[in-house]
């Protein structure tokens, strides 16, 4: 678990918050094993947005003969075609984009929620830390996919359910890393002094604790986004995705059910996944690296 970094004192503006987030990026930069992460996202995001653009999906584009069907990679079609005779690569460009999406939504709601019930329970502590943390409890031992097949079975195989569930099920970790830290910083001299002054405890959490543990809270929330990407393409292979949106999950789903494998079809299912370990790879190496700025123990094993 991160050690909270130096507290951030109250005199301190947005260009102290700026200026500290400046310093960790240099030092991300610096680190071998972050500019490997930092570069691999950047290549991933460039195609993700730059991508679509260049080389935009048409699922309507089907093949008109059997040959367009599981063609082999040509000039025409970089990475061949899929069951459907549509070009692979593009599709592989507008589903680098879904899943990132999904990932970042999916985090959102799991930072927000994380962070603001870890706050609240290590701020006031006593009966509001023990509900909230039985609370988290409570969400820890909740299995992601058996509730996703519920939900599915009850609102439908939509995009929005699967970055809901996703979401709620990757906030318990972050509570806890929180909670954990806002213990700590609650004893600090600079903090009970504003409370003696009469700050409102929403000025106290938002204003001069928040601040201490947001660059902790983003350097776990780039390994939920890795984890909550995984999740998404576990569910899509499993047929839990939706079908009418092309993420590398969905890709994989059907390049398995058309039976590509069997066909010696490589360019269809192997170019997802490598897809999906780059993202995946990129994420945790950024998020270990960060890990290892705010943790001095870590560090010190260097």
């Amino acid at each position: 678990m991160a050690s909270v970094p130096e507290p951030i004192e109250p005199a301190d503006d947005r260009r102290g918050a700026r200026a500290a987030f400046a310093r960790i990026g240099r030092q991300v930069w610096l680190d071998p094993i972050g500019r490997a992460g930092v570069l691999l996202l950047a290549f991933v995001i460039t195609l993700a947005t730059l991508g679509p653009t260049l080389f935009p999906f048409d699922s309507k584009a089907v093949g008109r003969t059997a040959a367009d069907i599981f063609a082999a990679p040509s000039t025409a079609h970089w990475l061949g075609t899929d069951e459907l005779g549509r070009d692979v690569f593009s599709e592989l460009l507008a589903g680098a984009g879904i899943s990132l999406l999904v990932g970042l939504f999916a985090t959102a709601i799991s930072v927000v929620l994380g962070a603001g019930i870890g706050l609240v329970a290590g701020y006031f502590g006593r009966a509001t830390d023990v509900i909230l943390m039985r609370l988290t409890d409570f969400f820890l031992v909740i299995p992601t996919i058996p509730l996703v097949i519920v939900l599915a079975a009850i609102f439908g195989q939509s995009l929005g359910i699967i970055v809901l569930v996703i979401g709620l099920s990757g906030w318990p970790s972050i509570a806890r890393i929180v909670r954990s830290q806002v213990l700590s910083l609650r004893e600090r001299q600079y903090v009970i002094r504003v409370g003696s002054m009469g700050a409102t405890h929403t000025r106290v959490m938002v204003r001069h604790i928040l601040p201490n543990v947001a660059p902790l809270i983003f350097a776990n929330a780039a390994l939920v986004i890795a984890g909550s990407i995984l999740s998404e393409a576990t569910l899509a292979f499993l047929g839990l995705g939706d079908p009418v949106h092309v993420s590398w999950g969905t890709m994989l789903h059907f390049a398995f059910v058309s039976g590509a494998v069997g066909r010696g079809a490589w360019w269809y299912f192997l170019p997802p996944g490598f897809g999906i370990v780059l993202v995946v790879l990129g994420f945790t190496l950024s998020g270990h690296t960060l890990d290892r700025i705010f943790n001095p123990r870590l560090r010190d094993r260097r």
